[in-house]
This record gives structure tokens, C-alpha cells and sequence, in this order.
């Protein structure tokens, strides 16, 4: 790990550094870790979920790193954000190397910088499903899985399914194969995606069998006796891409963990719609606390 020179102050009390995580093989990856002032107790890297930058984590890693006086990491994947190094349209990034590699390396980071605190994940979506690929699985006491799980476009609610078809088997494959990349605004976030991401995302998601079918050829053969630790499955009961059930359905993926199952109405953040990606943001920052492991 490699540390900017200056810290700044961050919202909540916390400070931040820039810092760079290099994979296993070679790439860097922009990351950003907060502190409390005082030493921390629990070490916490959040991966996010695809096509969402790791500035939209900010504010909560920031209030986290104080409520639970750990050391958070946050960061982008290969090809996005702050850790993306060509254009979009020469982005070489899959799923696969943001779920193994790029995640792999910014737990191990953060396991080899603060080697006697307990080990915790924090992952949002993508985030939650690379885990059993990590040697470092093993460490991990804690993790909070949110909106995340084996997705396929028939397991979305009735209304949802138009739009997923259209996203999987026409736009989607359409533009990527025009462009060269698939376009954020499809996504509705305005992050794109670089081809090769897409391409892999769409198998899984079109495959019941979800990402099982890349084990042992797009992806490595996972242990999933690794992870033992405890394991909150957070689902958000109007998010149409991972509904409720299909989140408990990631259970099945950690066979050995401790599993918990918790459930959030929009009305317990204080809004009327969360969906997929709005539970780390700043007006649901009423159900922070659950998704920060408290």
C-alpha cells in the first residue's frame, strides 16, 4: 500500500488518505481509506457494485469509519473511476477481474496493513460476490452483504422483467456492439461499462445457474468452506434487480458462514423508494447503522 503524503479531514470526524492497491498482476487501483482519529478497532474494505464509482461511498465510509472506529477502505475497480487509465472504449475489465483480482487484493491490502484487527467486508451488490475466491476469506469475521445475489432477469418482479430482457437481449447487446462499451445511461448512473464487463455480466445473469458456469474457466474454481465468519444479508424490499428473495439465495454461496437476513422498507430510511443503489446514500443514511454491521 502506498500512501498519499497529505490526510484531509473527511464528514464525520474521520481521515482520509489516498492510497494506491496494486492486483496480482499489475494493475493499481485508486483507493481511499478513513480513519478515526484514535486508533482503529476493526479493519472494514467496502467493494462496490458495478458502474458505481467509489466516491458515492464517501460520505458513509466516512460516518462508518467513526461509528464503528474502523479503518474503511474504499476504491474503484480496474477501468473505472479514479483507477481507470485508458478510454472506455479500450477497457479491457471484466466482472471477473472486479469480483476476484480487484477485490482480492484490496481485502488482502487491508489485512496485510492492519494485520491484528479483526477483518470485516462490506459489500454492496457486485461487492458481495467474490468473497469465495479470496484466499483471505478465511480472516474475514464479518460481512455485510447488501443487495446482492444470483440475479437472473426471471427472478425480477413483473414489472422489471421488460426492462431487464431489453437490457440483456437488445439495447444492451446493441450498443455495446456499436460503441465498443455499454453506455451508463442505460444503467441509469451514468458510469459506463467496459464491453468485456458487460458481456460477462449479461452470461451470468441470463444463466440460472448465475456465475457457477464461469467456475473453473472464466473464473477460478472458488472454496466456499473459506468464509466461517458471520454473514448479514441485507435486502431492500422495492429494489427491483435483487429482490428479496433472490438475496437469501446468496446464503447458498457460503455454506460455512452465520447467516442473518435483514430486511429494509424504504419507510425505516425515511424515503419512499431505495431500489438497488440508493441505500448508501445520504438521505438513507437512517439505515447506515445495518449496513455498517451494527
Amino acid at each position: 500500500m502506498q500512501r498519499s503524503e497529505s490526510a484531509a479531514n473527511s464528514d464525520g470526524g474521520a481521515i482520509s488518505n489516498e492510497l494506491t492497491i496494486r492486483t496480482t498482476d499489475g494493475v493499481e487501483l485508486a483507493g481511499l481509506l478513513f480513519r478515526p482519529v484514535g486508533e482503529p478497532v476493526t479493519a472494514i474494505v467496502l467493494h462496490g457494485a458495478t458502474g458505481v464509482p467509489r466516491d458515492y461511498y464517501a460520505r458513509f465510509a466516512a460516518w462508518a469509519a467513526v461509528a464503528r472506529q474502523a479503518a474503511l477502505l474504499i476504491y474503484d475497480y480496474r477501468d473505472c473511476g479514479h483507477s481507470a487509465r485508458v478510454p472506455i472504449g479500450n477497457a479491457r475489465a471484466t466482472m471477473g477481474d472486479w469480483a476476484v483480482l480487484d477485490q482480492a487484493a484490496a481485502l488482502g491490502m487491508l489485512h496485510q496493513h492492519f494485520p491484528d484487527l479483526p477483518l470485516e467486508v462490506i459489500g454492496h451488490s457486485l461487492g458481495g460476490l467474490g468473497l469465495p475466491f479470496h484466499e483471505q476469506a478465511a480472516h474475514v469475521v464479518r460481512m455485510v452483504a447488501v443487495a446482492s445475489g444470483p440475479a437472473h432477469w426471471s427472478r425480477h418482479p413483473p414489472g422489471f422483467v421488460p426492462k431487464a430482457l431489453a437490457f440483456w437481449y437488445l439495447a444492451g447487446p446493441l450498443l455495446t456492439a456499436l460503441l465498443g462499451y455499454m453506455p451508463g445511461w442505460v444503467l441509469g448512473q451514468g458510469a459506463h461499462l467496459p464491453a468485456g464487463a458487460y458481456w460477462q455480466w449479461r452470461r451470468w445473469c441470463v444463466n440460472r445457474g448465475f456465475y457457477r458456469g464461469d467456475w473453473g474457466r472464466h473464473l477460478p474454481q472458488p472454496d466456499l468452506s473459506r468464509m466461517k465468519g458471520h454473514l448479514r444479508l441485507v435486502a431492500i424490499d422495492d429494489d427491483p434487480m435483487l429482490p428479496p428473495p433472490v438475496v437469501r439465495d446468496l446464503a447458498g454461496f457460503y455454506p460455512a458462514a452465520q447467516v442473518e437476513n435483514r430486511l429494509i422498507r424504504a419507510a425505516e430510511a425515511g424515503v419512499s423508494h431505495i431500489g438497488h443503489l440508493r441505500a448508501f446514500s445520504e438521505r438513507c443514511r437512517a439505515i447506515w447503522p445495518v449496513l455498517a454491521g451494527l
